[in-house]
This record gives structure tokens, sequence and C-alpha cells, in this order.
């Protein structure tokens, strides 16, 4: 596998680790029992952290990557995995 194509993959299992971490934790004003500034919206984050959900994010996507490149270089699952969704009539037993 190219370098490239490794900070492609990696940077794809990052953005969707982000949106999978961003709402865990998270709570309102409201929930908080803290004043709301006037024009805010009601479901805005009163405890908001970039510096832990960056850390969160990283490691949750390390992770995944580390799992996709294990099977790319052992070959856990492959293509062949899944023919069973595909078969035809002929590979069911009478």
């Amino acid at each position: 596998m190219n370098w490239t194509s490794i900070i492609a993959i990696y940077a794809l299992f990052w953005v969707l680790s982000a949106f999978v971490i961003l709402p865990i934790g998270v709570r309102s004003y409201e929930e908080m029992g803290l004043e709301k500034v006037p024009g805010q919206a009601d479901g805005a984050p009163g405890n908001f952290r970039p510096g832990v959900i960056l850390l969160r994010t990283t490691l949750l996507s390390a992770v995944l990557f580390g799992l996709f490149y294990a099977n790319y270089v052992y070959g856990w699952i492959d293509r062949h995995s899944f023919d069973f969704l595909i078969a035809g009539p002929e590979a069911t037993a009478d």
C-alpha cells in the first residue's frame, strides 16, 4: 500500500470517527443549569472541549485504521467472505 493511500484512508477514518465522537459527553446549557445568552440555540453545548474530542477521535481512528491495515496485510476478510450474499439457487441444498 502506498503512503499516499495510507494517509488518505487514515483521513477518512479520522473524519468518520469525529462524527461518532462529537456527541459523546456533550451537555447543553440547560442540562448543566447555566444561563443562556440571548439568541443562543437551545441545543448549544455548554461543555465543548475540542482538545478532548481531537484526542478521542485520533485514538479511535488509529485503532480502526490499525484493524483495517492488519486485515489488508493478513487478509482476514476478503471479497470472497461475502459470496453467501449473492449465491444463486444452485448453491442451496434441497
